[in-house]
């Protein structure tokens, strides 16, 4: 099952989250196939606000897991963080 990981950096974390940044790609990096997409949420101006993360998990607690342990959620980084099951609908390069 897919899995979305909506989420919001804490305001003024910017310098936070660049700190952090090497070693969250690192640890995305490091699901394998289990992560699907990730990216920043960004404010009008460009600057990173929050993440989205899509990984594959056997349940919720999986997901879970995954989460906790993003180097991003470990800091500190996220005011919120919101995981949602999710059904890749279109353009979904798995399915032909």
């Amino acid at each position: 099952m897919l899995y979305a990981f909506i989420c919001t950096d804490k305001p003024n974390a910017l310098e936070l989250r660049m700190k952090e940044r090497l070693v969250h790609i690192e640890y995305l990096n490091g699901l394998g196939d289990a992560l699907k997409a990730a990216g920043p949420f960004t404010d009008e101006a460009g600057s990173p606000i929050g993440s989205l993360v899509i990984v594959e998990a056997k349940d919720r607690a999986a997901a879970e897991t995954i989460a906790k342990n993003d180097p991003y959620a470990k800091a500190g980084l996220f005011a919120a963080v919101e995981i949602r099951a999710w059904k890749w609908g279109l353009k979904n390069p798995e399915v032909k």
